[in-house]
């Protein structure tokens, strides 16, 4: 299953019901599961993003449709890259 990264960043709505992360997290976490995928990573971090959440999932369009997902919370925005292994991005490059 392709992998993917989820970068997050609280709204101020979130950074004011902050103490309703760990719920959401887990209502995250039971969305991507629901769709078929498994988390491989929750990361609660400092700086300019929130939390960073790595999952497996079936395709593009379930990721995307999770990240919209969490927008439409109001609590968080999401930036979502797609990401390859390590053994897979050395196959890609092999056929260059």
């Amino acid at each position: 299953m392709p992998n993917y990264v989820f970068l997050v960043q609280l709204t101020d709505q979130g950074i004011h019901t902050v103490k309703d992360s760990p719920k959401r997290a887990n209502d995250f976490e039971r969305a991507i599961t629901a769709a078929g995928g498994k988390v491989t990573t929750i990361l609660h971090t400092m700086g300019i993003y929130d939390a960073v959440v790595t999952a497996e999932l079936p395709s593009d369009e379930v990721a995307n449709r999770l990240a919209l997902g969490v927008g439409l919370s109001g609590a968080a925005r999401t930036i979502t890259l797609k990401g390859w292994t390590d053994a897979e991005f050395r196959q890609l490059v092999e056929k260059l």
